[in-house]
């Protein structure tokens, strides 16, 4: 009988420490997910100031490229599918919907980041090669990260500067690990790369 009440009360207080482990988890979430938000509407003000923001191209299955990838040849990459040509739309609708001007969209030169930026902001597209990819040529990756500092540190406006390129680029700027489609706001101040927030897709 007392081992049968001991193992009911053990049973109700592991499952109110469960409960309360649950309701401590749901407020940590919750903080974290405002935090995000709050990190979110200050990237689109930022934009609405002059800001830069460096997307990731949209949704592109598979990584790298095929062998014997050429630039101009889209036939030869990997390229947005139906979802990722969605996605880019709605990065340009976003932009629309806040009334962001864009002073300049810059591009690699792989087909999924000028198709990217072409889907979101129709006729504004220019080829920067400074931004194409160096995924299967990291030793490029320190020279081309530096370019792409200096170019971006003379962005003066007016409008924000959009800028559709790859993980790799974005990931040697911010630190960032950015996913398919998401744009990390930014500033070049005193030289350096500062992150204002995340656009997630």
């Amino acid at each position: 009988m007392i081992a049968r009440a001991l193992r009911a009360v053990f049973r109700r207080c592991r499952d109110v420490a469960l409960c309360v482990i649950a309701c401590l988890v749901l407020i940590v979430a919750g903080g974290a997910q405002a935090a995000e938000g709050a990190r979110e509407a200050a990237a689109w003000e930022a934009l609405r100031g002059g800001a830069i923001a460096l997307f990731r191209h949209a949704n592109a299955p598979g990584g790298g490229d095929p062998a014997g990838m050429r630039l101009g040849d889209c036939a030869t990459q990997r390229n947005l599918d139906a979802a990722g040509r969605d996605q880019a739309r709605r990065i340009g609708e976003a932009f629309r919907m806040r009334g962001i001007s864009v002073g300049a969209v810059l591009a690699s030169q792989w087909c999924r980041s000028t198709e990217t930026a072409d889907l979101a902001f129709p006729g504004q597209t220019r080829a920067e090669p400074i931004f194409n990819s160096f995924f299967d040529d990291r030793s490029k990756g320190p020279a081309q990260t530096r370019a792409a500092k200096a170019l971006l540190s003379r962005w003066a406006g007016p409008g924000a500067l959009v800028v559709s390129t790859h993980q790799v680029n974005i990931t040697g700027l911010t630190g960032i690990v950015p996913a398919s489609g998401e744009g990390i706001v930014v500033r070049v101040t005193g030289g350096e790369v500062v992150v204002i927030g995340r656009i997630r897709p």
